[in-house]
């Protein structure tokens, strides 16, 4: 899985862009073969400049700086499960299915689908119970995997439904601990992963609502899938969008329509991922993430662990950690370093810190006052933390990197892919879309609490004013906007959320009567999710306690 470390993107009707040895942006054309079964991406915008290496590392260095505020003045402030229901979405729809389909005979409509992004589950439920029945347990319902007895007062048992499920052998532990799951994307940090884990419990729990309705066991199956799907789609369109982009944006583009990214396609175009979305505007959860986290009641505020850490939550995944403790983050380089092959029952995650659940009707699932986690708003500044990902993040075990390698960067690495595929400026978007670009003054200063720009050399803040990177464009744009993305970012992100719902094979944009049944009044959120998921129950929702 790609992970944070594409290095090449197939464009329709430009080929494979990526880098050559020496890190310079290259393109080429891939055999007739190959290029039918290349996951799709096109673009939206012009062909952009490329930007000054130097300046990508000076910008990426001023964007993850050490910082004394949590970052918390959003004027919507988002619960900090949005971080990673968002990361969720963004492995559902960059998911490429025709990689496991290499070498099979598959049908056309089967390689259309696995090719093109859509916001159909790709990613929870792979190819289905008949080609992937190792991700099920009867053809109908998905694997759970079950925790690890740690000795601590009411952790000291392995509860099963709380972990993912994991293959239990291999060569070596990270193979023994890897997760059964379509994508090792979704088992990179503990909180996606638990997030994935929650839409297993929806898919079983509907499931299991569907057969008492008398759904024949045969039709069970695929009429479960048609329901979460439209359920997740729903709670996308009004419950997640309108945290992140302007509300009137959105409400514009499922009202009145796409008006740039293909707006009227035919019934058999197969869709596309724009890499204005794949590279700038939708890796905004970068900025959202938080450097702690009130996790549960073995980590927070005045435990004797104390807080849990961004860290720890790479640690305690298959994908990027050990699933153990280390006092040395260069364990996690190590595929046969740690002791556990499955979560340690005290780091199931206590969902009440994550999501509103009084706003969805349930005062009694609060948390004590200051336990809660919200979201860092979308804005220019990274956590610091990001500065230094586990190589596992990106696929960069073996690789003998330093602590510090400027490799090792989350913005540096967005940067830098923009070179790669010659991605058109914040500037040239605002021409495209119609809409008035930021000012200097706020592309340089923003609002005063993001990236601060005054250690870049003049020259690099002239260019930067000029020609500023997509994705830093985008962020600034959230700055200004209270925190929300704003014309040119929510415009990207509205439309193609539009494109791939309409991709899907179930969708609610064909179905404009369609109502979702497991929440409330109409209403289904995330927080609704995780009730009916888990039946409204507290034991399930904070299984630790308090």
């Amino acid at each position: 899985m790609h992970r944070h470390s594409r290095e090449s993107y197939y464009v329709v009707g430009e080929g494979d862009l990526s880098f050559d040895a020496e890190r310079n942006p290259m393109s080429s054309r891939p055999s007739a073969r190959s290029e039918l079964r290349r996951f799709r991406f096109s673009r939206l915008g012009p062909v952009g400049e490329p930007v000054d290496p130097a300046l990508q590392q000076e910008l990426a260095a001023a964007m993850t700086v050490e910082q004394d505020t949590a970052g918390e003045t959003a004027l919507e402030p988002v619960p900090a499960g949005f971080t990673y229901l968002g990361q969720f979405v963004d492995h559902d729809l960059t998911l490429d299915r025709t990689a496991v389909d290499l070498g099979e005979d598959v049908s056309l409509e089967d390689l259309i689908a696995g090719r093109s992004p859509a916001l159909d589950l790709d990613a929870l439920y792979g190819r289905g119970p008949a080609r992937d029945p190792h991700l099920y347990t009867d053809g109908v319902h998905l694997k759970v995997g079950t925790t690890a007895a740690v000795p601590l007062e009411g952790a000291n048992n392995n509860r099963t439904g709380f972990d993912l499920p994991r293959k239990g052998t291999g060569e070596t532990k990270a193979e023994e601990r890897a997760a059964v799951i379509p994508d090792a994307r979704n088992d990179e940090n503990l909180a996606v992963a638990q997030t994935h884990l929650a839409f297993v419990h929806f898919h079983n729990r509907v499931a299991d609502v569907l057969a008492t309705d008398g759904v024949p066991t045969p039709q069970l199956f695929d009429r479960t899938r048609a329901e979460v799907v439209k359920h997740y789609q729903w709670l996308l369109r009004t419950d997640y969008l309108p945290r992140i982009a302007d509300p009137a944006v959105v409400g514009e583009v499922f009202t009145s329509g796409r008006k740039f990214f293909e707006p009227a396609p035919d019934a058999h175009d197969a869709a596309t991922m724009p890499i204005e979305f794949s590279v700038a505007a939708f890796r905004l959860g970068h900025s959202m993430a938080r450097a702690t986290y009130q996790w549960n009641r073995f980590f927070r505020a005045g435990a004797n662990a104390g807080i849990a850490t961004m860290l720890q939550l790479f640690i305690f995944s298959g994908t990027s950690g050990t699933l153990s403790p280390t006092g040395n983050p260069a364990d996690l380089d190590d595929p046969n370093a740690g002791t556990f092959l499955r979560l340690p029952t005290n780091w199931i995650v206590d969902w009440r810190r994550l999501h509103d659940f009084p706003g969805a009707g349930r005062p009694d699932l609060g948390v004590p006052e200051g336990e809660g986690n919200l979201a860092r708003r979308i804005d220019t500044l990274l956590t610091n933390p990001l500065a230094t990902l586990p190589a596992g993040t990106f696929a960069g075990r073996g690789q003998g990197l330093a602590p510090d390698d400027i490799q090792r960067n989350l913005a540096y690495r967005n940067l830098i892919r923009a070179n790669m595929v010659k991605l058109a400026s914040g500037q040239q978007m605002a021409g495209l879309f119609g809409v008035k670009e930021l000012t200097r003054d706020e592309l340089l200063t923003g609002d005063g609490q993001g990236a601060d720009l005054s250690a870049l050399s003049e020259e690099h803040r002239e260019a930067l004013a000029a020609r500023t990177p997509l994705w830093f464009y985008i962020l600034r744009e959230a700055e200004v906007n209270g925190g929300k993305l704003g014309a040119v970012g929510a415009r990207i992100v509205a439309e193609v959320f539009s494109r791939s719902m309409d991709a899907a094979r179930h969708s609610i944009l064909r179905e404009p009567d369609w109502r979702p049944r497991f929440g409330t009044d109409g209403r289904f959120g995330m927080a609704d999710l995780l009730l009916f998921a888990f039946n409204g129950d507290p034991a399930k929702l904070n299984p630790l306690g308090d």
